[in-house]
């Protein structure tokens, strides 16, 4: 038997901005699926739920505050990449304090909905975007 695939345990959000546009981060150069875009998040930490993952990360990478009662779980992805398994929660955030802003030097664009497929995304990006799409319209 094939030795089992590691699970990974990753979480994003769409931010949500006033105009119904979504944010996207590319991701940097030197790391894994680099140029690609992607719904900011990331890595959850041992002892550490969803929400205080985006909480951390959201803080980090956009130097913006968010509280956990404005994330709302929309969706989910599971995807088996060559050597993991990514199991990946997607909240919907509309409200937070502070201006996006890049704190680690990554690309954002705000995106319209029906605008988010003609973005090089990974491959375990794709099966939500009909979710974001349902939730806000095109």
């Amino acid at each position: 038997m094939a030795d089992p695939l590691k699970l990974l345990l990753v979480v994003a959000v769409a931010l949500v901005d006033t105009d119904g546009r979504v944010l996207l981060a590319q991701r940097p150069p030197g790391k894994q699926l680099a140029g690609l875009w992607e719904f900011p998040g990331g890595k959850i930490e041992p002892g550490e739920r969803p929400e205080e993952t985006l909480i951390r990360e959201l803080a980090e990478e956009l130097g913006i505050a968010v509280k956990a009662d404005c994330l709302a779980p929309l969706s989910f992805a599971s995807h088996a990449y060559e050597s993991f398994h990514l199991l990946m929660p997607l909240y919907v955030c509309r409200r937070w304090e502070g201006f996006v802003q890049s704190q680690e030097g990554q690309a954002l664009k705000w995106v319209r909905p029906r605008d988010l497929a003609s973005y090089p995304m990974p491959p375990a990006d794709l099966p939500l975007l009909p979710a974001i799409v349902d939730l806000l319209g095109p």
